[in-house]
């Protein structure tokens, strides 16, 4: 059975909705643009849904920091509530500039790495949310850590694929910098998704 997390603390509830709306909306943005990806250019319709949840993440992140400091008593370490906030908003912003991205730079059609990385940064939204959604059960938000941990590196993996394709192939170098800068915040993005485990681990360790 999972451990409960600050069952008895005040202002849990106020938290846990926060954080639960913010894993939700990554999630959602994340498989918005694993969509976008796999469709393009079909559906750049979907670039302007990303932006409006990233501007969504930005009010949760605003209504988290204002809850941190008007609150006496936080359920948990103030600077693990921060950095979280911090992190999902970061992995937020970087998955609606891979969105922009593809737009700015008249991208004609998606590369297959491409598509797997960003069904990777989909999958770790999913993990995330699902972790928020429980951020009280300790032995839940353990295999989601895990989980978003073996996703990062395989986002590593087929980054490297995708930069090898790029520079391998006799790409127009224009190209290249327009696909690299793409994979590059792709790959951020997913780094971004393990640094929110990393705060969900600490968290773990600091009440098991």
């Amino acid at each position: 059975m999972a451990t409960p997390l600050f069952a008895h603390t005040p202002n849990r509830g106020k938290f846990e909705a926060l954080f639960d709306a913010a894993g939700r909306n990554l999630a959602e943005a994340t498989a918005l643009m694993e969509r976008l990806m796999r469709s393009w250019p079909d559906q750049p319709e979907l670039r302007g849904e990303i932006k409006a949840l990233e501007e969504e993440g930005d009010r949760i992140t605003h209504d988290i920091l204002h809850a941190l400091y008007s609150t006496a008593v936080t359920p948990l370490d103030r600077e693990d509530i921060h950095q979280l906030a911090t992190a999902l908003d970061d992995a937020l912003d970087l998955t609606e500039e891979a969105a922009d991205f593809l737009g700015l730079y008249k991208i004609e059609a998606p590369m297959e790495q491409a598509v797997e990385l960003t069904g990777v940064l989909r999958d770790c939204g999913r993990e995330l949310a699902a972790g928020l959604h429980h951020l009280t059960a300790l032995d839940s938000l353990g295999e989601r850590v895990e989980a978003v941990d073996r996703l990062e590196h395989e986002g590593d993996r087929i980054s490297r694929q995708a930069l090898v394709a790029l520079f391998a192939g006799g790409i127009d170098p224009m190209v290249v910098i327009r696909w690299k800068d793409v994979i590059e915040r792709l790959e951020q993005a997913v780094d971004a998704c393990d640094s929110v485990a990393h705060v969900l681990e600490g968290i773990v360790v600091k009440h098991n």
